[in-house]
This record gives structure tokens, C-alpha cells and sequence, in this order.
């Protein structure tokens, strides 16, 4: 279908000072959705995630994830010269966002109640760990670090071991409610003229997150227990290997669906009446027994042929899938998710992001940019001339 609509974003300026994760894949949102989104980084060395790793062919992994589409100006902030700098680009923006450590911002005037009440239609954010005030405001606020204070990591794991999540959650949770924060901001905005500052904390997102854990504790009585990959109160939910290697993953959800499984999948149809078996309680409290039956003949089956089995008997599925394996996902081929955005190593392969606006053109996917790749192009946009640009950069004010 041809685009009729623009993107939602487009003629939109962000300016984000920003670091790590959480505001970058904030910001990385609006760039998808056509907003220009402009990255201040520190000239010595920039956002401190571009030195993460070299897994994207020498450039970080996490850096590439979260970076695509922006422009880079690389500008040192505690000079007052480069201060000015950002305050021109803010006079003409419309989204700010920030996740420095806690009171760097506000020590240079780059809190969102500041900027707030200087730009009236500035949207302006600020991410902390913990939010402004209270006992934990200053602590570090890393991702693993978060996730235990929020008790993530607590209901995460097997009953021996808790384990952190394999994706920086927290970070993740405050970059989507950010996102969503400016979105609601900016549709404020239209009706009232004025921006307004946006809080986020890593802590408070994530315990949204945990409202099911939560609810279950505060009401119920009892936090619920850690179990792998199996359900707390199912049975059997759970991965089972197959003949080849590989895990299946399946969930019953009633007892009809268990006497499906049992006639058509187990070849067992006595199972389905059997005291033992017939109920979810039973096959709970009788789980180990469950699962020895279900993995008994799962074990015997290549896993093509255990998904066939169960997807022919309506029983809900999964292959255990590796990374690798999700790169190579027949949905996503199917769907045509994937493309090529372009970086300081070449090309990289990345998928589209999730919101889908048909009818409209499809997401920006700029370039992930090398570190100041755009800062004489944004202060020459500035008026700046070539002379001040390269006294600038002598004095280590840009790079």
C-alpha cells in the first residue's frame, strides 16, 4: 500500500544528552517515528555504551540497538561555550531528554523544571534510578542493580537460584515509559501550547512491571515461587527436550486441552480420566509425575515433530529458540521484518520496530552515527562560522 500519512514524528527536533540505555532507546523511538533526534555526547570518548563491546562487526551491540537514526554532536557541556551551544539547539527543539547521574543535570541547569520554565514548550524528561528525592536518590542505578531492588530477580530462576533477566529490563521499562511520557506530553501540548517536564524512574517502571508478583504478595500473602520454566500453578507448563537436541515448550490450560494431550499426543488416553491426572490440581500436585509422562514420549520425537504433534492436537506450543535461531525466525521472514541500516562498520541487519502504522511510510531506520559525524553540520545549521567551529574544536570544546 502507498504512504499517504507521514510519519507521526516528522518535524519534530529532539535534543537528548544521554547515555547507556534507557534514554537512548527512549530517543531511538521518536527517530524511528520520524522525529530528528539530535545525541549530545562527551568529545572524550562520547556515550560510554559505545565502548560496551565490539560484537556489532567491532562496533558495541548495545550502542547499535539503541543509537540507529540520530545525529551525533559531540560537545564538552562543563565548558560554558558548549553550553551555549546546547541552549541554541534547545530554542528551536521540542523534546529534551536526559539521563545523566543524578543532580548533574539540575547542576547545569539541564533539569526539566529548569529548562521547563525557560522553554514553555519544551517537553523535557528526566530518568533517574530512582527519582528526585527519598533515601535511594543518589545510589548507582544499574540495570542489574535495579532489577534486584525491584524484585525481579527474586521471582526469576529456578526454586535453588534467582537469576537476573537476560535483557536490561529495568532499562528497557524506563525507556518505554519515557517514550510514552513524551507522546502524552507532546498531545498536551497541542491543546494547551505549553510542554511540561516528564519524571521517570528505573525503580518505579519496573515495579510496575511486577504488578502480577506484587498483587499476588500484598493480597495473597505469599511471593510466588521461582520455577525455571515451569508454571507456578499449571501443570504441565513447562520445556521439555525432544530426541534431537532441542526443548519444546508446552502449556495446558484446562482439562479438556489435558485430554487432548493425552489421547492425541501421549497416546494415552486412559490418562485423561485418571484421578491422577484429570484435574490441573492433581497434575500440580502430582508434577513430577506429569511431566515424566509428558517427557517420556516428547523425548522420543525430533522437535518438528513434537510441535507438529501438539499444533495438531490444539495444544499451545513453543520451540526453546536460541538468539541465533530468532535472527532466523520464518515469522519475521515471513513478515519481511527485517532491513539494513547503516553504521561507521557498514551495513547491520536490524529488525523494524514493532509499531506498525499502516497506510503511512514505514519507520525511519537512519544510520547508527559515529561519534561527532554531525557536529560541524548542526553549528554551521547554528549560523556558526568555520573559523569559530575550528576554534571550538582546538580548545576540545567539540569533536
Amino acid at each position: 500500500m502507498a504512504a499517504t500519512e507521514p510519519l507521526p514524528l516528522s518535524g519534530l527536533t529532539v535534543v537528548a544528552v544521554e547515555q547507556a540505555v534507557s534514554a537512548p532507546f527512549a530517543t531511538r523511538q521518536l527517530a524511528d517515528l520520524g522525529a530528528r533526534v539530535i545525541k549530545v555526547e562527551r568529545p572524550d570518548g562520547g556515550d560510554f555504551a559505545r565502548a560496551y563491546d565490539t560484537a556489532a562487526r567491532g562496533l558495541a551491540s548495545h550502542f547499535v540497538w539503541a543509537n540507529r537514526g540520530k545525529e551525533s554532536l559531540a560537545l564538552d557541556l562543563k565548558d560554558p561555550r558548549g553550553l551555549e551551544v546546547l541552549h541554541a539547539l534547545l530554542g528551536g527543539a521540542d523534546v529534551f531528554v536526559q539521563n545523566l547521574a543524578q543532580g548533574a543535570a539540575a547542576r547545569l541547569g539541564l533539569d526539566a523544571a529548569s529548562l521547563c520554565a525557560r522553554y514553555p514548550r519544551l517537553v523535557a524528561v528526566d530518568i533517574s534510578g530512582y527519582g528526585d528525592g527519598g533515601p535511594y536518590a543518589h545510589k548507582r542505578a544499574y540495570d542489574m542493580l535495579v532489577q534486584c531492588e525491584a524484585g525481579l530477580v527474586s521471582v526469576t530462576g529456578t526454586p535453588e537460584r534467582p537469576v537476573k533477566a537476560g535483557i536490561p529490563a529495568a532499562d528497557i521499562a524506563a525507556a518505554m515509559y519515557a517514550f510514552s511520557g513524551v507522546l502524552a506530553a507532546l498531545l498536551r501540548r497541542g491543546t494547551t501550547g505549553r510542554g511540561g517536564p516528564v519524571e521517570i524512574s528505573m525503580l518505579e517502571s519496573l515495579a510496575e512491571w511486577m504488578g502480577h508478583p506484587l498483587h499476588h504478595t500484598l493480597h495473597g500473602g505469599e511471593q510466588p515461587v521461582r520455577t525455571g520454566l515451569a508454571h507456578a500453578v499449571i501443570a504441565p507448563y513447562d520445556a521439555y527436550a525432544t530426541a534431537d537436541g532441542d526443548r519444546v515448550l508446552l502449556s495446558v490450560q484446562n482439562d479438556r486441552e489435558w485430554g487432548r494431550l493425552a489421547r492425541e499426543v501421549l497416546d494415552r488416553p486412559e490418562l485423561a480420566a485418571d484421578p491422577a491426572f484429570a484435574t490441573n490440581a492433581a497434575r500440580t500436585r502430582g508434577r513430577e509425575e506429569t511431566d515424566a509422562v509428558v517427557a517420556g514420549v516428547l523425548g522420543k520425537l525430533s522437535a518438528d515433530e513434537a510441535v507438529e504433534r501438539l499444533e495438531a492436537a490444539g495444544i499451545a506450543c513453543a520451540r526453546l529458540n536460541s538468539v541465533a535461531q530468532l535472527a532466523g525466525h520464518p515469522q519475521l521472514a515471513a513478515r519481511d521484518r527485517w532491513r539494513e541500516v547503516g553504521s561507521p562498520a557498514g551495513p547491520l541487519r536490524a529488525l523494524l520496530p514493532p509499531i506498525g502504522l499502516p497506510g503511512g511510510p514505514e519507520a525511519v531506520m537512519g544510520a547508527v552515527p559515529a561519534l561527532g559525524e554531525h557536529t560541524d553540520a548542526l553549528l554551521r545549521g547554528l549560523g556558526m562560522t568555520d573559523a569559530r567551529i575550528a576554534e571550538l574544536r582546538g580548545d576540545g570544546v567539540i569533536a
